[in-house]
């Protein structure tokens, strides 16, 4: 039985929120999904601004926050915000490239309880990781992780964007994390920000996702980052969601304050409102943008022997390949087997 978020009854605001908080990074990796906003340089929000916005999230009893960027820990006032957030109850979760974890830095992150963090690292040697994230990128990011490991900061996993050119290493990325004492996370690359420029160098084969998902029916203890549940098996059914939760339980914040149904919408044509002149949780209630992807039940898909399972899967993969919200995504294992959608 579906959570009442994913059902008609639409929640008065999001469980979760993505929030871009900066458009600083030192890094160019190739996949970016968030290069297009940091290209606009449309400015950032005020800390004023920021936590005007962290009040209201947490008046809604918005559950959970993921912090990322650009490089979250770029931003100077970003700890004292993070510990505002942290004061008003609302759980914190921080996606940082790694780079910059020191142990000044890591020391502080220590102090601070119930907080989570994610470890970008795309591959399970240097050279694959490198070749996406920069070069010296894989030895900077475990010297990062042995920061946090040295303070015994233990809630955090490593994510792998998984690409055509490291979804060999799956199974040594998860060893690898392993051995770190880190959880593995795997997420999907989808065609947004940078990936649009690199969808076709960096998409999966058919053969790729087959052998993929059945490596997830297998792994059950790996984690999965949002809207792989339109590829795995039914062994993973009980992990999570079985449809996407953009504009039913999570919504996106940008830099500037933009408002879009999540962070793999950040076109125009979903830009729902501005967080710093009205409040994100009026906007996910009232949002026209984000009714249209509340009414969206790909149809295209609903004949389909799985569509219990994944409800038409990742209508970001599905619009910027089709330009289409209803066709369906693309990706899903019946595609992958060849028998369409």
């Amino acid at each position: 039985m579906l959570p009442t978020a994913l059902t008609d009854e639409a929640l008065r605001a999001p469980v979760n929120v993505t929030w871009e908080i900066t458009e600083a990074c030192n890094l160019s990796c190739r996949h970016c999904l968030s290069a297009d906003l940091r290209a606009q340089q449309r400015g950032e929000l005020t800390p004023e601004e920021c936590r005007r916005i962290v009040d209201d999230l947490a008046a809604a009893d918005v559950f959970q926050v993921n912090f990322g960027g650009g490089e979250p820990f770029l931003r100077k006032d970003f700890l004292d915000l993070l510990a505002y957030a942290q004061a008003k109850g609302i759980t914190s979760c921080v996606s940082t490239n790694g780079t910059v974890l020191d142990d000044d830095l890591v020391g502080r992150l220590a102090a601070m309880s119930g907080l989570f963090l994610q470890v970008s690292l795309d591959g399970a040697s240097p050279g694959t990781n490198d070749a996406i994230r920069g070069a010296g990128t894989f030895a900077r990011i475990l010297d990062g992780v042995d920061c946090l490991r040295r303070h015994a900061l233990r809630d955090f996993s490593l994510n792998m964007v998984v690409t055509k050119v490291n979804v060999h290493e799956v199974g040594e990325f998860a060893d690898l994390a392993a051995r770190l004492g880190a959880k593995a996370r795997l997420s999907r690359f989808r065609p947004s920000g940078a990936g649009c420029a690199s969808w076709d160098d960096y998409r999966l084969t058919k053969a790729q996702l087959l052998e993929l998902s059945e490596f997830l029916g297998e792994h059950t203890d790996i984690l999965t980052g949002d809207s792989f549940f339109s590829l795995t098996p039914e062994s993973r059914r009980r992990l999570g969601l079985t449809m996407c939760g953009a504009a039913r339980m999570t919504m996106a914040i940008a830099p500037d304050g933009g408002v879009y149904p999540c962070a793999f919408l950040t076109d125009p044509a979903f830009l729902a409102g501005d967080a710093a002149a009205e409040s994100p949780v009026a906007i996910f209630r009232e949002s026209e943008v984000f009714a249209r992807l509340r009414a969206n039940d790909n149809a295209a898909c609903s004949g389909c022997s799985r569509f219990s399972l994944c409800h038409g899967g990742c209508p970001a993969v599905a619009y910027f390949v089709t330009r289409s919200l209803e066709a369906g995504d693309p990706e899903c294992l019946m595609a992958a087997l060849g028998a369409g959608v």
